[in-house]
């Protein structure tokens, strides 16, 4: 059963509204009046998503190349393993606004998930990955950390809801 959603992101206002904060997006989206406290190198809250279980929710401060610092410490603390977990992260390799579910895999070059599997010891968790495209040209760095698109903007609410009404189904069947 699914104890702990992780949502990927960078913390300060510069980086609020950039494709690599889906993760912080969808856990908003999910549950918007989540009152988090700051604890485990990030902001956590304690959530009733489905009936008769609380849910934690996490959002890792450490910048996203050292996630898996704050996760590690929140599965620690909590008691959890790997498979109670999912991580909710933007993917390049995506198109802008599909989702998949998926449980272990690659990392394709995130660094977020890079320093989940240094922490946690394993791949093997369940992750919800948020397309945001490949750029046609330019840096990868420079586009994760831009802004969507005019274009994209007008969709993503609607994106976001799917994933996170997605994420709300798969944890009331689990």
């Amino acid at each position: 059963m699914i104890k702990l959603v992780c949502g990927l992101g960078n913390p300060g206002k510069e980086y609020a509204q950039t494709r690599h904060n889906a993760g912080w997006q969808i856990l908003d989206t999910l549950e918007g009046g989540a009152v988090y406290q700051k604890k485990f190198k990030g902001e956590f809250a304690k959530v009733f998503i489905r009936e008769g279980s609380g849910l934690i929710l996490l959002k890792p401060l450490t910048f996203m190349n050292k996630s898996g610092e704050s996760l590690k410490a929140c599965m620690d603390f909590f008691g959890l393993r790997p498979d109670e977990i999912v991580v909710l992260h933007d993917e390049l390799e995506l198109s802008f606004g599909r989702w998949e579910i998926k449980n272990g895999g690659g990392l394709g070059g995130h660094n977020g998930l890079k320093s989940i599997v240094q922490h946690i010891g394993t791949k093997d968790f369940l992750r919800l990955r948020f397309g945001i495209g490949r750029p046609s040209h330019g840096n990868v760095s420079s586009y994760v950390l831009s802004r969507y698109a005019k274009e994209e903007e007008a969709f993503l609410p609607g994106y976001l809801e799917e994933a996170a009404s997605c994420v709300r189904e798969y944890l009331k069947s689990r």
